[in-house]
């Protein structure tokens, strides 16, 4: 089956006006990307974007200020493996941000194994950056957030924090790790103004994905999908945009699935 095209692009709505973003791999063409382009259309002040690629890395800032205009657009390299890097972009983005408003913890990693064919250090690997590294970034950011009184956290997660799919225990485990801490982190930090909350998408179609995993698999998730299609990466960034603005004023320790079929 070949894959649907999707709706046409949704025009912005200033729902982040004059807010400061910090967004965790966002280079190349995935979530990462979508969500920081989506922040900038959305009005916010001033952008920081963070990934492990240099030159992607770098690709992305340009690519953004070119397509939205927005001159306030930095980047900052981070592996959230490592809390020195991570402490180092949010002292970063605190400067040139002037206080970070909102922050997207997008950062993640997946691979697919059997659990009898994987080993200690592949299993460790993608916790340590998919879970851990959200915590780490959460963290560092409610501690500069907290004496403010405000602020919003935006998680990715995955459908498959609740469902089961085969050679992907250590990413759903890590996903399921990464609902339960934005609970959790949502309860402390309610107490401090702040909001804690995550989108759980089911398969969003764009080049990297198509590069790791074969055009059988991808159909055949996509049409399990009410609309027949994956989602565009843009789509999720919709979703994570209503999550750090005001309209979702409400809303904590939630887990919004970005989904077309049951979660």
């Amino acid at each position: 089956m070949a894959l649907k095209p999707g709706p046409e692009y949704v025009p912005a709505h200033g729902l982040l006006a004059g807010r400061s973003v910090l967004v965790t791999a966002a280079a190349g063409a995935g979530i990462g990307f979508a969500a920081a382009r989506r922040c900038a259309e959305e009005g916010c002040r001033a952008l920081v974007v963070s990934d492990v690629h240099p030159r992607r890395l770098d690709e992305a800032v340009q690519a953004i200020r070119e397509q939205t205009g927005l001159a306030a657009v930095h980047g900052q390299l981070c592996d959230v493996s490592r809390q020195d890097q991570v402490d180092a972009l949010v002292a970063m983005a605190e400067e040139r941000l002037g206080g970070i408003d909102i922050l997207i913890n997008n950062a993640g990693l997946g691979t697919s194994r059997r659990i009898v064919e994987m080993g200690d250090d592949e299993w460790q690997r993608v916790i340590d950056v998919t879970l851990t590294g959200t915590f780490r970034m959460t963290r560092a950011a409610l501690r500069v957030m907290q004496p403010r009184g405000r602020g919003v956290i935006v998680n990715n997660a995955s459908v498959l924090g609740w469902r089961a799919q085969t050679e992907q225990a250590h990413y759903a485990a890590a996903k399921a790790g990464v609902m339960a801490l934005t609970r959790c982190a949502a309860l402390e930090a309610a107490d401090h103004g702040i909001r804690i909350n995550a989108v759980a998408p089911s398969i969003a179609i764009h080049a990297f994905l198509k590069k790791s995993a074969s055009e059988e698999l991808l159909d055949e998730l996509a049409g399990r999908e009410a609309f027949g299609r994956g989602a565009e990466p843009w789509e999720v960034a919709n979703v994570m945009v209503f999550l750090a603005s005001d309209y979702s004023s409400y809303m904590t320790g939630e887990v919004v699935a970005v989904s077309s079929q049951r979660a």
